[in-house]
């Protein structure tokens, strides 16, 4: 039987569907492990005390426990402008028959068996911060980001990456943005983490990169940018270990900070990922949501969830499709049922003065 789930694991790796009997078991495993909940009078220390957790975390592992996402452009070529993309997909097709993985390959693998982080975890609630600034016209806000001082501001493209913990995004992003050598003047933006790994780095580049420690989840924390300056956020694994009731929040807050016409991608775990079917009894939090043993947090999204994230903050959808994937590890015999969920939302223009 393992044999033949082998076989068609390796044919059948991307883009799997879901037998109903598939559907069903994964149902009833999620019930299963989420119908004993941790007290709620336990459960506040996993939010106030989750910056201790994430402490202990990169003092064990520093930067070797997460791969860098070199297949990102593969899944998010809005990275890169129109004039660069080409220069830099000729290397990077260049890079794949030497063996760098895609998605579903070994560099995802170390990553999605754990966890990333949203900046600095220990998130609280704040204002909903959707409605800043959208009094302003697109023109005066452009006057403002090229009359204000900040990190970037004389870059003409400008990238949020949140969460990046030790780099394992931004560095794959610098190294395309050297490799394509295009005309176009980026500037890569970092809510770090261990932000002493990140400069530490032989690819932290000071003229590209400005990497800085933020709470998303804090209303009273200043960016060190401008409202409607952003022409990429990039989150990927990094909502999902925000308390569900602070994630709407979070998002409309970076929403803010993109210009008309900017894109947020987005990278998470989908609902009934294998991660969240092996957990145990007593892990949960609350629906699709639970600590790991080392108090870090994950929730499992839908669909239907990350479409009403995004468009609650004002942005239009571009795609947001479910990835399920077929993963087996030979060593110990186990297949697995991945599912990440993956999202491109656009700030939309203005409409024109009548």
């Amino acid at each position: 039987m393992y044999q033949q789930l082998l076989r068609n694991a390796l044919h059948f790796r991307d883009h799997v569907q879901w037998t109903e009997e598939d559907k069903e078991n994964a149902r009833k495993k999620a019930q299963e492990n989420s119908c004993v909940q941790i007290p709620l009078r336990e459960q506040g220390k996993f939010d106030t005390e989750a910056h201790q957790y994430w402490d202990k975390f990169y003092e064990m592992h520093r930067d070797k426990f997460f791969k860098d996402r070199k297949w990102l452009f593969l899944e998010f070529p809005e990275l890169l402008p129109l004039d660069a993309n080409s220069r830099a997909t000729t290397r990077r097709q260049g890079d794949r028959q030497v063996g760098i993985p895609s998605p579903g390959g070994s560099n995802m693998d170390s990553e999605t068996s754990h966890h990333q982080h949203s900046g600095t975890t220990h998130c609280r609630p704040n204002a909903d911060c959707q409605t800043a600034c959208q009094g302003a016209s697109q023109e005066k806000n452009e006057d403002a980001t090229q009359t204000s001082t900040f990190p970037g501001q004389h870059a003409s493209f400008r990238i949020l990456e949140v969460g990046c913990g030790v780099g394992n995004s931004v560095f794959p992003i610098v190294n395309s943005i050297n490799l394509a050598n295009n005309t176009v003047n980026h500037t890569v933006l970092n809510i770090a983490y261990f932000i002493f790994l990140m400069k530490d780095h032989p690819d932290y580049d000071d003229s590209v990169c400005h990497a800085f420690v933020h709470d998303i989840c804090e209303e009273m924390a200043s960016f060190p940018f401008p409202p409607q300056s952003l022409d990429v956020i990039l989150a990927v694994f990094v909502l999902s270990s925000i308390h569900p009731e602070r994630m709407q929040r979070a998002v409309n807050r970076l929403s803010t900070c993109l210009k008309h016409g900017g894109i947020f991608l987005f990278r998470d775990y989908g609902r009934y990922d294998f991660s969240q079917l092996r957990f145990k009894k007593g892990r949960c939090l609350s629906e699709n949501f639970y600590t790991r043993g080392d108090g870090t947090c994950v929730y499992f999204f839908t669909k239907e969830e990350v479409h009403e994230i995004f468009s609650s903050a004002g942005l239009e959808e571009l795609q947001n499709l479910e990835d399920r994937r077929l993963q087996v590890n030979r060593g110990k015999k186990v297949v697995m049922h991945r599912v990440w969920m993956q999202s491109k939302y656009r700030k939309s223009y203005p409409p024109s003065p009548s």
